[in-house]
């Protein structure tokens, strides 16, 4: 085993549960974790957001912001964040019609609660560049 390997999963280093909590909430802190991981982890969702959070409004805008996705993946991942409740969807009746969107509180705060992990990200680009397919 590496330094490196070692340096990353050492219990001194990883979080543990809390010991004298019953075995079924450490069991329901994993399952909301993963929800968690698997909302905020589905590809585009978090760049998505940091761009709302960033100003982005119109369509366009986050077009700019999240390069390399589709214009019928940013629609799609748009509606989903708007249904699960991360951006509001706004039509301004102009001529044409305006569509804005916007993170809700709860979008970003669940950007800000990320921020670190891209500091880490920014920290260990020599590995989570190396693995990157985006």
């Amino acid at each position: 085993m590496t330094s490196r390997t070692t340096a990353l999963t050492s219990p001194a280093r990883i979080p543990q549960p809390d010991a004298g909590a019953p075995n079924m909430a450490n069991e329901e802190a994993c399952t909301v974790f993963q929800r968690t991981l698997e909302l905020a982890g589905r590809r585009w969702s978090g760049a998505i957001l940091y761009a709302g959070v960033a100003g982005a409004r119109r369509f366009v805008e986050y077009r700019r912001y999240v390069r390399g996705i589709s214009d019928r993946l940013l629609t799609q991942r748009l509606r989903e964040l708007e249904r699960q409740g991360f951006i509001t969807r706004e039509v301004v009746p102009t001529m044409p019609v305006q569509i804005r969107y916007a993170p809700t509180p709860a979008g970003a705060e669940l950007v800000g609660a990320l921020l670190p992990l891209g500091e880490w990200g920014r920290k260990h680009y020599d590995v989570v560049g190396a693995s990157s397919e985006v």
